[in-house]
C-alpha cells in the first residue's frame, strides 16, 4: 500500500509526522512526499525536506491515498490548485484526507461541499470560493471520516492518523491502543482541569 503526501512550504511539522512514521514502521506502507515543482520545502519549525517527486506526477493508479498536510502556504495566493488532483483520486475511490489548512485546500476544489467535514472553523473554509458545504460542517476536535474522506483540525493529528488508517482498512484495536497511547497526554491535562 502506498501514500503519497503533500506537503507545502510552511507545512505544519507535527500534522502528519504521527502518520507518516507509523505507516512506515509499524504498517510497512510506503510512503512517498510529493511537493508542488518537486521542490524543498521547509516546516514551520524549520525542517528541510526534499521530495521523491512532483505533485503533479501523482496519480491514483499509483497510490492508496493522498493526505494533504497543513502550513501556512494554503492561507496564502502560493496555496497550490490541486482540485483536478483531488477529483481524480476521489473519483477512483482512493482516501484522501487534509489537515488543519490543507482543508482550505479542499474545500476550494468542491470537494467538500457534498460530505461530512471538519476543519480549523467554518468561519476559514466559508472564505473559500466554490465552498458551500456550511450545512455538513461539523465543529469537532477529532478529525472526521466520511466514506474516504478525512478532514481534521490542526490539532488533531492522532485521530487524522487513526481515520485515514480505518478509511484504509487498516483500521484494529490493536492500531488504536497504540494511537491511544498519543493521546493520552491530553486526557490527563483535561481530566486535572
Amino acid at each position: 500500500m502506498r501514500l503519497a503526501i503533500v506537503l507545502t512550504e510552511g507545512f505544519a511539522d507535527w500534522e502528519c509526522a504521527l502518520l507518516m512514521a507509523t505507516a512506515r514502521t509499524e504498517l510497512g506502507l510506503d510512503v512517498l512526499i510529493a511537493t508542488p515543482g518537486g521542490t524543498v520545502v521547509t516546516s514551520m519549525g524549520g525542517l528541510h525536506i526534499t521530495p521523491h517527486l512532483p505533485t503533479k506526477t501523482l496519480a491514483p493508479a499509483e497510490f492508496d491515498a493522498l493526505v494533504l498536510c497543513g502550513g501556512s502556504a494554503w492561507e496564502t495566493a502560493a496555496a497550490p490548485n490541486l482540485t483536478a488532483m483531488i477529483h481524480a483520486f476521489h473519483g477512483k475511490g482512493r482516501v484522501v484526507a487534509g489537515i488543519c489548512g490543507a482543508t482550505l485546500g479542499l474545500a476550494a476544489s468542491g470537494i467538500l461541499n457534498e460530505a461530512d467535514h471538519t476543519g480549523n472553523s467554518l468561519e476559514s473554509l466559508s472564505a473559500v470560493a466554490g465552498y458551500h458545504g456550511q450545512r455538513r460542517y461539523r465543529d469537532q476536535p477529532q478529525a472526521l471520516r466520511s466514506g474516504r474522506l478525512v478532514t481534521a483540525a490542526g490539532t488533531a493529528p492522532v485521530s487524522f492518523t487513526a481515520e485515514i488508517f480505518h478509511a484504509l482498512g487498516l483500521g484494529s484495536a490493536a492500531l488504536d491502543d497504540y494511537l491511544a497511547l498519543y493521546a493520552k497526554e491530553h486526557a490527563a491535562v483535561h481530566a486535572a482541569r
